[in-house]
């Protein structure tokens, strides 16, 4: 049957006013819709299909590391152990898986900000010995730390002064945020949602 015939067959049977939403035509133009902002709507840390590389400087063993780690919507292997190298408990080798939502809340924060700088780590997975050496020399090393789980980094973004990296951060909601002013470094995880 024609457009026209349908159209005018509808007009002859049905009385009017009539639900036009609940056509043939208006609910395959709904479905078609519907699917296009499925496919083409980017996600919250953005669209599926990009890629996401990072640059890292390690200010205590001068390493440099750049590494694209999310591609076509999903995170990379082997990126993923280079990250785990090299974000390594610097004073004893010690390696742990690192939380990729960490590194997506490092790209937010370049997204976000518009820096693409190197990112300058301070400290990032450590080891239980070390933590708790740490905690015997400072009051301020929590016993159940992030960096512990491999969830947390300590890091400055050449280009972005501090206290706007912190202010971004915030911004995202993502995790917990911790300002350094006199280090001059931010903390960044991926627990839950607070600062200090």
């Amino acid at each position: 049957m024609s457009f026209k015939s349908w159209t005018k067959a509808h007009i002859m049977h049905v009385d009017w006013p009539f639900d036009i939403y609940n056509t043939p035509m208006i609910k395959t133009h709904a479905l078609i819709s519907c699917l296009m902002l499925i496919l083409f709507i980017p996600t919250a840390t953005g669209n599926i299909s990009e890629t996401r590389t990072l640059s890292f400087y390690h200010t205590h063993t001068a390493e440099t590391l750049e590494v694209t780690y999310y591609e076509n919507g999903r995170y990379l292997l082997e990126p993923m152990e280079q990250l785990r190298d090299f974000l390594a408990d610097w004073r004893n080798g010690h390696e742990h898986e690192i939380d990729p939502v960490l590194m997506d809340i490092l790209w937010d924060i370049q997204r976000v900000s518009g820096h693409k700088g190197t990112y300058e780590v301070i400290s990032s997975y450590r080891s239980p010995e070390t933590n708790q050496y740490l905690r015997s020399k400072s009051t301020g090393v929590a016993k159940n730390s992030q960096h512990v789980l491999g969830k947390a980094i300590d890091v400055r973004l050449r280009g972005l002064d501090t206290a706007e990296l912190r202010d971004t951060a915030l911004e995202l909601q993502r995790g917990g945020v911790g300002y350094y002013q006199k280090s001059d470094f931010v903390h960044v995880d991926t627990g839950r949602v607070r600062r200090w």
